[in-house]
């Protein structure tokens, strides 16, 4: 009974104790905020309310006040690089980087901000020499996807490879789809160049790095139809079908072409035939009306173009199908079937682009490397409209 008594005793007293601790803790906490400068709190107010104009303008009155304030420096920096002036950015940093004062770990930090003011401002030298000095930093994994960032816009590509496969082995995430596409662009250089030889090995390494590289594959084919072996070739680009149904439209005019060169087209439209079956595409359907129409005549190819239009009806295949309706109109109608085609086609050019799904980067052209976002393999095989059909 008596240990209760002094346990009850005791529960004031702790009470009492955690009391004091706490005023002591919010005293010191009132008394360094009040020792912080006013602008502090209007430029962090200015940067929760976007509005960095102010926000810049007080944190410079803040490093007025306190030239000594490395964070400052930092924030500032970093507000300069966002809105574009990275010649401000460079000297806030590089007066950083010359204090004799700095500690390591902030020296390092002030090193990577100034690469990428470096990258930012497009002075790609001084970055790479910047990130290679970082590469044995807590800064390495941000230093070496900083450097395969330059190496590609310099289109370094064996470059790229090396730093990619660095990033890969590092931890950082798996880049084999990147290093298949480096190793086509360097393919991609060779056939340019009327160097078919040189190209084949680097498709090798290509698919073996992503057996599903549908460039790699299309790459390939275009090699061996550089040497001659047609057969083969079509062969080549009967892959893709494997690889990705949707991407066939883009080897669609190589097979039809190669077909026709073996002395096969009507095996090559039923091939094609078979692919619209699987993936209806504005862009196959309009290698296979071409081909339909030499080889079948204006009824078939007409046939054709009105049976897609009412399995996926959209106006790009309603302005093919004018098309075909224009080819063998009487003269009565032919004028108006030409003002209708004319409308509906000025329409559909808006429609009939690729757009990035990342980014929402739209062209005319196929991309495997976005211009927009530099994102790789984000270009759908499929005009926008095909796409909003399909959703």
């Amino acid at each position: 009974m008596e240990f209760e008594f002094w346990w009850l005793l005791g529960i004031p007293l702790f009470f009492a104790l955690g009391w004091i601790a706490a005023r002591v803790d919010i005293n010191q906490l009132v008394s360094e905020s009040r020792s912080l400068p006013r602008n502090y709190f209007k430029g962090l107010n200015f940067l929760l309310t976007e509005q960095h104009d102010k926000a810049i303008d007080a944190f410079i009155e803040i490093v007025k006040l306190d030239p000594e304030s490395a964070d400052m420096h930092f924030a500032l920096g970093n507000l300069f690089r966002r809105r574009g002036e990275t010649e401000r950015a460079i000297r806030v940093h590089q007066n950083l980087l010359a204090r004799p004062d700095l500690p390591q770990e902030q020296q390092v930090h002030a090193a990577y901000e100034l690469g990428m003011d470096y990258l930012k401002a497009g002075l790609l030298d001084r970055a790479e020499e910047t990130f290679n000095g970082l590469v044995e930093t807590q800064y390495a994994a941000q230093a070496r996807r900083a450097l395969l960032e330059i190496f590609q816009r310099e289109k370094e590509w064996p470059r790229a490879i090396e730093a990619a496969l660095g990033l890969q082995e590092s931890g950082a995430g798996a880049r084999q789809k990147e290093i298949a596409q480096f190793y086509c662009e360097l393919a991609h250089d060779a056939l340019v160049h009327l160097k078919p030889d040189e190209a084949m090995p680097l498709l090798e390494k290509a698919l073996q790095t992503d057996r599903k590289s549908v460039r790699a594959t299309i790459l390939t084919g275009d090699v061996l139809l550089a040497r001659g072996a047609v057969e083969e070739a079509i062969m080549t680009w009967r892959r893709v079908e494997q690889q990705s149904v949707p991407h066939v439209a883009l080897v669609a005019q190589r097979l039809m072409d190669g077909y026709t060169r073996v002395g096969r087209p009507q095996e090559g439209i039923n091939l094609l035939r078979s692919y619209l079956e699987e993936a209806s595409s504005i862009d196959l359907i309009e290698v296979v009306f071409k081909a339909v129409l030499e080889l079948d005549g204006v009824d078939a190819a007409k046939q054709l173009v009105s049976a897609e239009l009412r399995r996926t009806p959209t106006l790009l295949g309603l302005d093919k199908l004018l098309e075909a309706r224009m080819m063998d109109a009487p003269a009565a109608i032919w004028s108006e079937l030409s003002m209708v085609k004319n409308l509906v086609h000025g329409y559909t050019q808006k429609l009939a682009r690729y757009q990035c799904s990342h980014c929402g980067f739209k062209a005319r052209q196929f991309y495997w490397h976005c211009p927009g976002c530099n994102k790789w393999e984000t270009y759908p095989p499929r005009r926008t409209e095909e796409l909003n059909v399909m959703n």
